[in-house]
């Protein structure tokens, strides 16, 4: 796990994981009829941080001194 957390791709993939889930849950919880724009935010942030995190395989070894 120590190795995932120096691979920068998989940490900000992360983040933008978790950014998406809370936009696409404030999404659904607001009483708002116009907010089309959380859900297509939150999908196209959701795509790409599983890109980063789940994609970026091939560099998994961490940089050394």
């Amino acid at each position: 796990m120590y190795k995932k957390l120096n691979n920068l791709g998989f940490v900000i993939g992360t983040f933008f994981i978790i950014i998406s889930l809370i936009l696409l849950i404030g999404g659904l919880l607001s009483d708002a009829l116009d907010n089309t724009l959380d859900y297509y935010t939150g999908f196209s942030f959701l795509i790409f941080g599983f890109l980063m995190a789940f994609f970026n395989r091939k560099n998994d070894t961490p940089l050394r001194d």
